[in-house]
């Protein structure tokens, strides 16, 4: 295995601008159309961490907190949060520039989870994250709690083993 990166090393920053055929009926981008903007985005910084080929194995959370208008330019900056054995989670955060003023805001961010995999599609070993930042050590240490949870609700962890999540609520 490789040695453990940061997130920095992770790090993948994409670019786009909205266009009509990007448009719902209401003049903003559609839902699918940034759910792929940031797969895309979130693949690369997970393919970055382990130089594998990477699936998307879930979408753990998105919010889809402001519309986001025709015309507007739409930069995905995406880093892994934390690694797992075979798997990463990335968090990709989401800003919008005005193209008039160029005034930048932070529209909508998701957190999507990765499993690196050979040839035949069998999961493969991923090196270990070093958080850096307070933000990044904040995202490192949610991303176990984040993890349990997705394990009890997909039926592959009883609730009783969730121990970052029963520290939560105090049990």
């Amino acid at each position: 295995m490789t040695k453990a990166k940061t997130a920095k090393e992770t790090y993948s920053v994409t670019t786009e601008i909205v266009l009509p055929n990007d448009t719902n009926a209401l003049g903003n981008l559609a839902g699918g159309r940034l759910l792929h903007w940031m797969d895309v985005a979130a693949a690369i910084s997970a393919h970055r961490h382990c130089k594998r080929v990477v699936v998307t194995a879930s979408v753990n959370n998105v919010s889809f907190n402001h519309p986001i208008k025709l015309a507007s330019i739409v930069t995905l900056e995406a880093k892994v949060s934390r690694a797992f054995s075979t798997s990463m989670e990335v968090f990709i955060d989401v800003w919008v520039e005005d193209y008039v003023t160029g005034e930048k805001k932070k529209s909508n961010e998701a957190i999507y989870t990765f499993v690196a995999v050979d040839q035949n599609g069998s999961p493969l070993p991923v090196p270990e994250i070093v958080p850096e930042s307070e933000e990044e050590k904040q995202r490192f240490a949610s991303a176990l709690r984040r993890r349990q949870l997705s394990l009890i609700l997909a039926g592959k962890m009883k609730p009783e083993e969730a121990t970052e999540l029963k520290a939560i609520f105090g049990k």
